[in-house]
């Protein structure tokens, strides 16, 4: 084998892969929005198929024979080609040392864990949910001993999720925000609340969505690349290349800003996935480098730009055409609205000076539970008394505490800590970008273009090209640095709250 016929196979290579990532990503995609309630099982059967000839071409002779001999001639390869090769032989070497039959009951049991979560949240039944949820802890831990046998096994799964990223790194992070963020939310507690009624009346499913469509082209989507569904929890997925994206919000008629949020949210996924050079397309640096950055995108454009004083001015008039009755109603009174400190029950609908408490009890838990700690079955009342401790709220019943979210049912175990660190980064890009940007004066405007190829430039183009703390550090200058956003926090909200 020549080394043009090498690379040509490599191509080919990751081009199967992305078809198949591409019908698996429409089938799970289908599965939460639109499938009928009872098929489940036939998503399962087909998966179960996709998952067995995905794990075949990573881990098969062929492939394994054209990796092992192009990172022999790594030295006659480009930047692009060598990142491909590290990609996918660290792939190959954890995948093959997974059992097949192994894997592809794993893949089964994701589809029925998301199912049965549906179900039991929707029924506020955890006794309906725990028991698949023990199987998938148990699947994690066998997994990370399979391909991690040195290494603590949470640490597998949190730098699967944040190359790097350890239980220390995580505890160290979390303590240095603690350190700010309590005393802070204590004074804050301290002084009258902000009124958020502007927030709520009656506001119509079908006019969220219009308004939703018009906030996709606000923040800059392409509408002819990424689609927009509805789901019981939001999220964002790449359909095989960052050519296809969707994104889903849920519509609650009582209170238009959380779907304009969840929007903004998503809407900061499918623009850094959409953003990845177009040579990239169909490649294993295709979309984003890791959740920490991915979340930095997605915090980034929710909170920095979308929870400013400079954006409520914007939106306000834009949210009025759609919902009558804010017409009358402030930049001011919006702005003070979304951005009222107030410990509460549901992570998606946290401030962002609470936010970050939510993300310490899940990582609380998951650590526990890989430490063996703590069993599944006294999840429930461990988050309960967390939640008590953390932010001071009783929860009512398991819907609205263990079973809120959608990560454990989907196998995500070991993402949550990303989305404080993806909260934290942005305050640096923030930073940075003022440096060149009018960032307010774009905002107002509703002229995100400027703070858009900002990210592309540095960021969103170069997708898995750079390991995710070079990509940072290339993009500001500069190591992370958590207290970065603390002072951003303490800024914001002594404003805010008027604190001495």
């Amino acid at each position: 084998m020549t080394l043009q016929e090498a690379r040509e196979k490599l191509a080919e290579v990751q081009h199967k892969g992305a078809a198949y990532n591409h019908a698996v990503s429409l089938i799970y995609y289908d599965g939460v929005t639109g499938a009928p309630e009872g098929v489940a099982d036939n998503r399962a059967q087909t998966l179960a198929v996709f998952s067995e000839e995905m794990y075949r071409l990573s881990t098969g002779k062929e492939t394994a024979e054209l990796l092992e001999y192009l990172d022999a001639n790594r030295a006659e390869l480009s930047r692009h080609e060598a990142r491909q090769i590290d990609l996918m032989l660290k792939d190959l070497r954890m995948m093959e040392k997974i059992p097949l039959d192994e894997y592809v009951a794993f893949q089964r049991l994701m589809v029925q864990a998301d199912d049965v979560w549906h179900k039991a949240k929707e029924s506020n039944d955890w006794a309906l949910f725990e028991p698949v949820l023990e199987k998938v802890f148990d699947y994690h831990k066998k997994i990370a001993a399979w391909c991690a046998p040195d290494k603590p096994p949470y640490d597998y799964w949190l730098d699967r999720y944040e190359e790097g990223l350890t239980t220390e790194r995580c505890e160290a992070f979390f303590a240095a925000l603690r350190e700010r963020i309590v005393p802070l939310l204590k004074r804050v507690l301290a002084r009258p609340q902000l009124d958020d009624s502007v927030l709520h009346g009656s506001f119509p499913a079908d006019r969220q969505e219009a308004f939703a469509r018009r906030l996709m082209d606000v923040i800059g989507l392409d509408r002819a690349r990424v689609g927009l569904a509805t789901t019981e929890h939001p999220f964002t997925t790449s359909m095989g290349s960052h050519l296809d994206e969707r994104i889903t919000t849920h519509y609650h008629e009582d209170d238009f800003s959380l779907s304009m949020y969840s929007v903004i949210h998503e809407g900061g996924h499918a623009l850094y996935d959409t953003g990845s050079a177009r040579e990239l397309a169909y490649t294993v640096l295709d979309g984003g480098v890791s959740m920490g950055i991915h979340e930095s995108q997605s915090r980034f454009y929710e909170n920095i730009i979308g929870r400013s004083r400079a954006f409520c001015e914007y939106i306000l008039p834009v949210a009025a055409e759609y919902f009558p009755e804010l017409k009358g109603r402030t930049a001011e009174e919006l702005y003070r609205a979304v951005n009222r400190a107030q410990p509460g029950l549901i992570r998606i609908e946290a401030d962002e000076l609470t936010y970050a408490l939510h993300v310490m009890v899940r990582f609380e838990l998951e650590k526990r539970i890989f430490a063996d700690e703590l069993a599944v079955r006294d999840l429930p009342a461990e988050w309960n008394r967390l939640y008590k401790e953390y932010l001071g709220v009783d929860v009512p019943d398991d819907k609205h505490g263990v079973l809120q979210d959608s990560h454990w049912a989907g196998g995500n175990i070991g993402y949550f800590p990303s989305y404080a660190l993806g909260s934290a980064y942005g305050a640096q890009y923030l930073r940075k970008m003022k440096e060149t940007v009018d960032v307010d004066a774009c905002v107002r405007a509703g002229d995100l273009a400027p703070i858009n190829d900002w990210l592309r430039e540095r960021i969103w183009q170069h997708g898995c090209l750079y390991r995710p703390g070079e990509l940072f550090e290339r993009a500001v200058g500069e190591p992370f640095d958590p207290t970065v956003f603390a002072s951003y926090l303490e800024q914001k909200y002594t404003e805010l709250y008027q604190l001495d």
